[in-house]
C-alpha cells in the first residue's frame, strides 16, 4: 500500500505543470494576504471555523463520503451570502489594502521626524490631561480612513504642541471631534468617527473612547484618548482600548506605532515581505497544494463530442467553391476533467486553407492542428476526415442591370421615364456560364403603389455563380417620374 501510495505522489508531481504552479502560486499568495489581514481582527475565529468545515468537505471528497459532501457543498452555497454581511467591514477594508499597494515606493517621512512627532504628542496629551481637557488624537496608519470619517475641517498644518492645544480648547468650535495627523502634518479636526458597538467589557466610557474603539475595530490608526472627566489617557488600537500611565508609556506606544508603519531605510519593502509572517506563508502555501490536489490535480482523462463550425480562408483571387459546402465537422476533444469546465464551446473552430483550389476536384484532409483546441485537451477524431470542394474561376465582366417591375401605375397617373443609377455592374461570373444568359436584375418593383414621382434604392439580385467582387449587397438608386393624367 504505501508503494502504491509513493508510486502515486510520484505520478502526482511528475504531472505537475507551469500552468498549475502558477494556479497555486496565485491561490497560496490568495490565501496569505487573507490570512494576514485577518489574523489581527475579531472576525478571524469566524474564518478559522469556515476553514475547518472546508478542512472536512475536501477530507470527505477525498474519501468518497456522498453525503457529508453534499450537505457542504449545499451549506458553502447558501453561506456564501452571509459571509459577505458578516464580514462586510472587513472585506472592505481588505480591498481598500488592495488599492493601497499602488503606494508602494512612494517616499515616506523620515523615521526620526515621526519620533520627534511622538514626543510632541505625548507631551500634548500630558498637559491636556493634566488641564481635564477633553481630546482625541487619530494617528493614520496603512489603511484609508476617508470611509470612516463625517464632518471635519481641512487644516493641513505642521503638528505642534500650540497647534493642538488651541484646537482642544473648549473654546474652539471643533473641540469636540478628533484630530486626524498623516505623517507629521495635521489633515483635519473636528471629525466624526464611527462609534463602536461593543463596548460591555470596558464599563460606562464616554463618547470620545467609544468613537476611538470604533474606529480600532475597522483599520489600523492610533487613536489617543483624554479623559475631561478622569484626565486619563488611553489608546484605541488592534480593536481594543488600552489605558496608559504616563506620558513616557504615550510616548513609546506612539514611537512603536511610527516604527511598525515606517520600514527602515536599509530595509527594502521586498525583503521585508519576504522575513515577515513566515507562519502565514507556509500555511498559505500548503493550503494551495492541498486545493490543488483536491480540486486541480487532473486525474481522469475523458473525451466529449463536439459539433465545430468550418472557417474557410484564404479562398483565391478570381475563385469560387462549388455550393453546397460543408459547414461544420464532428470532433471528439480529450482531456482532464477541468479542462472542460474552462472550454467555452462557441470558440472552438476549423480553419481550412482554400489557397490551393484548383479547377479539379480538390481533396483537404482535415487535422488536429486546423482546431483551435485548448492546449489542456488534445483532438482525437474528426468526423469526416476528409473534404472535396469543387471550384471555378470566376471571369470579371460587366453586366447591364435590368428593372424588374410588377403590376401596373394607378389608374390617374402615367410614366414619364424610370432612371436608374448605376446602368451597369461589375461582376465575377462562374467561367462555365455563358455571359449571354445572364439576367442583372433588382428586387420586384410594385407600381401600383406608385402615386407621384419617387426616387428610392432598392437591392439587386444576383443570379446563381455570379458574386460581387467585394462580397457585399449591391443596390440601385431608381427613380420613377410620373405625371397626373389630364381629367377629360
Amino acid at each position: 500500500m504505501l508503494l502504491d501510495l509513493a508510486n502515486s505522489a510520484f505520478a502526482m508531481i511528475k504531472s505537475i505543470r507551469i500552468p498549475d504552479i502558477l494556479d497555486m502560486a496565485i491561490i497560496a499568495l490568495m490565501i496569505f494576504a487573507l490570512l494576514t489581514w485577518f489574523k489581527t481582527r475579531a472576525s478571524r475565529f469566524v474564518l478559522i471555523g469556515i476553514i475547518l468545515l472546508g478542512g472536512v468537505y475536501m477530507a470527505a471528497r477525498f474519501f468518497q463520503l456522498y453525503l457529508t459532501t453534499i450537505v457542504l457543498q449545499g451549506f458553502f452555497a447558501i453561506s456564501l451570502f452571509v459571509l459577505v454581511v458578516i464580514f462586510q467591514e472587513d472585506l472592505r477594508g481588505f480591498f481598500e489594502r488592495l488599492a493601497m499597494l499602488g503606494n508602494i515606493g512612494k517616499k515616506n517621512t523620515p523615521l526620526s521626524d515621526l519620533e520627534k512627532m511622538a514626543g510632541i504628542i505625548a507631551q500634548t496629551a500630558s498637559n491636556l490631561a493634566k488641564k481635564r481637557i477633553g481630546a482625541l488624537i487619530v494617528l493614520q496608519g496603512s489603511d484609508p480612513l476617508a470611509r470612516h470619517i463625517n464632518g471635519g475641517i481641512i487644516v493641513d498644518g505642521l503638528v505642534s504642541e500650540p497647534l493642538l492645544e488651541s484646537i482642544f480648547d473648549p473654546h474652539s468650535i471643533g473641540h469636540d471631534g478628533a484630530v486626524i495627523i498623516s505623517g507629521t502634518r495635521i489633515k483635519m479636526f473636528g471629525c466624526h468617527l464611527p462609534l463602536s458597538m461593543d463596548t460591555a467589557k470596558y464599563g460606562n466610557i464616554g463618547l470620545r473612547h467609544t468613537a476611538a474603539l470604533g474606529l480600532a475595530q475597522r483599520v489600523d490608526a492610533l487613536s489617543i484618548v483624554i479623559s475631561e472627566e478622569k484626565g486619563t489617557i488611553s489608546v484605541g488600537q488592534s480593536e481594543t482600548l488600552t489605558t496608559i500611565p504616563n506620558a513616557a508609556a504615550l510616548h513609546e506606544v506612539v514611537e512603536q506605532f511610527y516604527i511598525r508603519n515606517s520600514p527602515t531605510p536599509e530595509s527594502h519593502p521586498a525583503f521585508k515581505w519576504v522575513k515577515e509572517n513566515t507562519r502565514e506563508k507556509i500555511i498559505a502555501l500548503g493550503l494551495a497544494c492541498i486545493l490543488w490536489v483536491t480540486f486541480g490535480y487532473q486525474r481522469d482523462i475523458v473525451r466529449r463530442d463536439f459539433t465545430v463550425p468550418i472557417e474557410y480562408k484564404n479562398i483565391p483571387k478570381n475563385w469560387q467553391p462549388y455550393q453546397p459546402q460543408a459547414t461544420d465537422v464532428k470532433v471528439i476533444l480529450q482531456g482532464p476533467q477541468q479542462a472542460f469546465y474552462l472550454l467555452d464551446e462557441k470558440s472552438l473552430k476549423l480553419s481550412l486553407d482554400l489557397s490551393p483550389l484548383a479547377l479539379k476536384k480538390n481533396e483537404f484532409t482535415l487535422n488536429k492542428t486546423m482546431i483551435n483546441a485548448p492546449s489542456n485537451l488534445s483532438v482525437t477524431e474528426i468526423n469526416p476526415a476528409k473534404i472535396y470542394i469543387n471550384a471555378s474561376k470566376l471571369v470579371a465582366l460587366t453586366l447591364p442591370v435590368n428593372i424588374k417591375t410588377l403590376n401596373s401605375l394607378p389608374g390617374n397617373v402615367s410614366l414619364q421615364k424610370i432612371n436608374f443609377n448605376p446602368a451597369h455592374l461589375r461582376v465575377l461570373v462562374d467561367s462555365k456560364i455563358n455571359p449571354e444568359q445572364i439576367n442583372i436584375e433588382t428586387e420586384p418593383i410594385d407600381l401600383q403603389k406608385i402615386y407621384f414621382t419617387t426616387s428610392f434604392a432598392t437591392k439587386i439580385v444576383l443570379p446563381s455563380g455570379v458574386y460581387l467582387p467585394d462580397g457585399k449587397t449591391a443596390t440601385v438608386h431608381v427613380t420613377i417620374r410620373v405625371k397626373k393624367k389630364s381629367a377629360s
